[in-house]
């Protein structure tokens, strides 16, 4: 009998399900992260190389362009 008691007590315990749906929830959460990462990643690379590209290929002015006398 207390053999069939301890077994209903385990069945019945419900302390550590709390814990796993965070653990479910977290998970998810992650892979989400992830999947978003690898869709945006080509078009975050395409518009890093445009602005360098910008950048490297911009003039500076001069202060005498700009109006100012030395």
């Amino acid at each position: 009998m207390k053999l069939f008691a301890l077994i209903k007590n385990f069945h019945n315990d419900e302390s550590g399900a709390v814990t796993v749906d965070w653990v479910v929830l977290t998970a998810a959460i992650v892979g989400l992260g992830i999947a978003v990462m690898t869709q945006v990643q080509g078009g975050v690379s395409s518009l890093g190389g445009k602005i360098e590209t910008a950048l490297t290929s911009a003039n500076l002015a001069t202060l005498g362009t700009l109006g100012f006398s030395k």
